[in-house]
């Protein structure tokens, strides 16, 4: 099943406005970042693929919120593992029925339930966009979204962010605790 609501791209089509708008038009930039993410995922076992679809994720994250609150945060993990995969390694699309249907299932979801879940499109939604709207509001837009906690203060890192600046915010923290 495809919801009429929503709208597809392959990177073919996004790349163009994503290298326009992230790497002001530069092949080279735009070549950079994918190489340094294919080796980045090279080293912890990952085989990063660049040709999949870029879709609109709402049911994903439906999918995720809902089990959260049912199974709990391991389950949760499981589906995101899964959905992860899927997406940056075997290409499938982030909204399509079946690869939220393999996210459940792989996350120990009863398949029946799951497919019931997943065709009922309203199920959860009203409180998905709810809590979509409350990080909004806290000015959250980027995904990673961490919060360390220190003794005065707290830091966070917002977006994909190199190891090195983890290691400056827990260096930080670190030397505040003293």
């Amino acid at each position: 099943m495809v919801y009429e609501s929503q709208i597809a791209f392959t990177l073919d089509t996004i790349c163009p406005w994503y290298k326009k708008t992230k790497y002001n038009d530069s092949d080279e930039q735009m070549k950079k970042y994918t190489t340094l993410m294919s080796a980045y995922g090279v080293a912890v076992g990952i085989d990063f693929k660049f040709g999949g679809t870029i879709a609109n994720t709402m049911d994903a994250h439906r999918l995720i919120q809902h089990y959260q609150e049912e199974m709990g945060p391991e389950t949760a993990d499981k589906i995101v593992n899964s959905l992860y995969t899927q997406y940056f390694t075997q290409e499938k699309s982030p909204s399509a029925p079946e690869t939220l249907l393999k996210a459940a299932t792989d996350a120990g979801i009863d398949r029946s339930k799951a497919e019931d879940f997943i065709g009922d499109e309203y199920e959860g939604l009203p409180e998905t966009k709810m809590l979509i709207r409350e990080q909004a509001g806290n000015g959250i837009d980027a995904v990673p979204y961490v919060v360390l906690e220190g003794k005065r203060r707290d830091f966070t890192l917002e977006g994909a962010k190199e190891v090195d600046e983890y290691v400056k915010e827990f260096e930080k923290i670190a030397k505040e605790s003293k």
